[in-house]
């Protein structure tokens, strides 16, 4: 019963969760130290695993996420490593920047962020309730959808594994 109150109590906390929009994230270039500080500031109250600078560098060298300009990242290699840090655990970095580039095909990529992290948002201030989605108009729609269903189903599934994790007992030889 403790370890469900402590659920409860982790569903709750998640009610207060606030994610960056695009334009609440810094107007000015930052360095790789200022970016892995950000980003896991922002992601911490999530639980997810903490970036490093090698992650990042990893990213552009595959080009998942556009290298730097003069050593410094800008709003939109900002978001794309948030939304890649929320995703990466499920997918691939290529399915990833796949799906981030056909969402922003038919967006722009700030209105497409900021869609992705109200959903996000919206589905984590409501754990624990019967939420009705309004149904996708079109399969990017839809994707984003999934995409948030995913995040949130991990970031739950996460938790409760933690909470109910005991020591298995050995199967004892006769």
């Amino acid at each position: 019963m403790a370890d469900f109150n402590q659920y409860t109590r982790w569903e709750h906390q998640m009610h207060g969760v606030k994610l960056p929009r695009w334009d609440d994230l810094p107007k000015f270039d930052l360095y790789m130290d200022q970016v892995t500080a950000l980003i896991n500031d922002v992601l911490g109250p999530l639980g997810i695993d903490t970036i490093t600078p090698a992650m990042i560098n990893n990213y552009v060298k595959h080009n998942v996420i556009m290298a730097p300009v003069k050593k410094k990242y800008q709003t939109m290699q900002l978001t794309d490593i948030l939304m890649i840090s929320l995703l990466k655990p499920m997918f691939q970095t290529d399915t990833v920047r796949s799906g981030i580039d056909q969402i922003t095909a038919g967006d722009y990529p700030k209105q497409a962020y900021d869609n992705f992290i109200g959903q996000l948002e919206d589905r984590l201030h409501h754990l624990g309730e019967d939420q009705v989605q309004p149904a996708a108009q079109n399969l990017n729609e839809k994707l984003m959808q999934v995409a948030v269903d995913t995040v949130v189903s991990r970031l739950q599934s996460e938790k409760l594994l933690r909470l109910i994790k005991r020591p298995l007992r050995k199967i004892e030889k006769k």
